[in-house]
């Protein structure tokens, strides 16, 4: 376990708490108390973006370091607390007091003691008002999608309550906006084969007065869309092969009764239909011509992440 020292010693990690917060004065002092109580050893820094309420006067009296970010969106508020802040591990987690702060000493724990660059804080919950169901299946949904490609290590894709190594936070380019970003970190993880791990985590609702900022189906279509660009450049050779097959059988549908009608009268009935069953074919042709092209592409620009990585020192394992 971590001391109590207030400074790190040369065999104890720095520990930081990393809280990107909008409008959330009601529940930012919770989450401020709740995880100094639970890591007297870190150092939480809340990074502001934009609020309109109290919350920066809030967090400050509650002891966090607090610093802003002007560009509006959850993911340019990670992009900014990775770039600025360096420490051995990162603990991120949502300022709206939702999840468990008596978790994280369990994730940092797990993460010191096996050398993981990532814990992801699996949501557990038996409340409807913490966890809508329509929340629920749409995770599900999204994580069967991501680790059917990428590798099947994480039950919660969306989770926004992590440990990270430096590692992972200096090696990670951090290119989503918004709440896209979670989907960001889990693939990053699978992409690379990084050592990861998963903790259950208490889930609870808001408290009365706090608003989500969660859009359901509006965001629900944006990290769908998200998915399909990280498939897109990082498994090219599935993204267009499945293309290449859909124009295919697509082409076939139409050209097959024409080619059938060819060899048994010798004539081309529909000229039409022939014509777009053939354009059919050639932009199979092409999608094939790309999945092979992009697919080497994807390696290089992979291994260069990798590469990347491992320049980078990794988490020490901690004795048991």
């Amino acid at each position: 376990m971590l001391t109590t020292a207030t400074q790190p010693t040369p065999s104890q990690p720095r520990v930081v708490v990393l809280i990107p917060c909008y409008n959330e004065e009601i529940t930012i002092g919770t989450v401020v108390r709740d995880f100094k109580e639970a890591l007297p050893d870190a150092e939480i820094y809340v990074y502001d973006n934009n609020s309109t309420d109290k919350t920066i006067d809030v967090a400050r009296k509650t002891g966090a370091i607090v610093r802003s970010e002007k560009l509006q969106g959850k993911g340019h508020v990670i992009r900014r607390m990775f770039a600025d802040i360096d420490a051995d591990y990162y603990i991120l987690v949502d300022g709206d007091a939702t999840y468990e702060a008596a978790s994280a000493p369990k994730m940092l724990q797990k993460a010191m003691r096996e050398g993981l660059d990532m814990v992801n804080g699996a949501r557990v919950t038996d409340r409807k008002a913490a966890y809508r169901s329509g929340h629920v299946w749409g995770n599900k949904i999204l994580t069967a999608m991501v680790t059917t490609i990428f590798g099947r290590r994480l039950s919660d894709m969306l989770s926004g309550y992590r440990v990270f190594s430096n590692r992972f936070v200096k090696s990670f380019p951090a290119l989503a906006g918004g709440f896209e970003t979670e989907t960001e970190f889990t693939v990053y993880a699978l992409e690379l084969g990084m050592p990861i791990g998963e903790v259950p985590t208490r889930y609870i609702e808001r408290p009365p007065g706090s608003v989500s900022k969660l859009r359901t189906y509006t965001d629900g279509i944006i990290i769908l869309k998200t998915i399909v660009n990280l498939c897109k450049q990082e498994r090219p050779l599935i993204f267009f092969s499945l293309l290449a097959l859909i124009f295919a059988l697509i082409g076939l549908v139409f050209g097959a009764p024409i080619i059938y009608t060819y060899f048994k009268t010798g004539f081309v009935l529909r000229l039409p239909s022939a014509l777009l069953a053939t354009g059919f074919e050639i932009m199979a042709a092409l999608s094939m011509t790309c999945a092979l092209i992009l697919d080497s592409v994807a390696l290089a620009r992979q291994e260069q992440k990798r590469t990347r990585y491992l320049s980078l020192p990794g988490p020490a394992w901690m004795d048991k």
